[in-house]
C-alpha cells in the first residue's frame, strides 16, 4: 500500500473504478505542474471521463499498464475522494459522521458556558444525551 493517492486513465470510461476527480470538487493537486503537464502528456483533461482517482487503501485495484499518477492529498481531499468513491449508503453515513464531528467538536467549551450560565448539570445531560460523567469532566476541565 502507498500512501499517495493515484490519478489514472481507463482505457473503457464506462468501467466503475475510483471516482472523477470533478465529482470530487476542488482538489490542491489538480493545479499543480506535475499533473497539469503529466494530463497533457496523456492528452487529457481534468474533466475526461476516462480521467480517475483511487485513494491510497485502493491503489492495488489499478489496472496493470493503466498510465498513471502518484498524487498527494490533504485529510479533507482524501475524506472526499473517499466518499465518492464508496457506495453511497456509506457516503451517507461517512457524512453524518462528519457532521457529528463537527457539531462535538467544541462540546466541553459548550457545557462549560452552560454551566457558567447557570444552566444545572442535569438539564445538560437532558439536553445534550451526553453521559453525566462527560458533564462533569467538562465541568472540571
Amino acid at each position: 500500500m502507498t500512501d499517495d493517492a493515484y490519478l489514472f486513465l481507463l482505457d473503457d470510461a464506462s468501467v466503475r473504478l475510483g471516482v472523477s476527480p470533478a465529482a470530487v470538487g476542488d482538489l490542491a493537486c489538480m493545479e499543480t505542474t506535475a499533473v497539469r503537464a503529466w494530463l497533457e502528456a496523456q492528452g487529457s483533461t481534468p474533466t475526461a471521463p476516462e480521467l480517475r482517482l483511487l485513494p491510497p487503501e485502493e491503489t492495488g485495484a489499478l489496472p496493470e499498464g493503466a498510465e498513471r499518477l502518484p498524487v498527494p492529498l490533504s485529510d479533507e481531499e482524501l475524506s472526499r475522494v473517499r466518499q465518492q468513491s464508496g457506495p453511497e449508503v456509506l457516503a451517507r453515513v461517512e457524512q453524518e459522521l462528519l457532521s457529528y464531528r463537527d457539531c462535538a467538536d467544541g462540546r466541553d467549551g459548550l457545557i462549560g458556558r452552560a454551566l457558567a450560565a447557570g444552566v444545572p448539570p442535569h438539564r445538560i445531560v437532558e439536553l445534550t444525551g451526553e453521559d453525566p460523567a462527560t458533564v462533569t469532566a467538562a465541568a472540571a476541565g
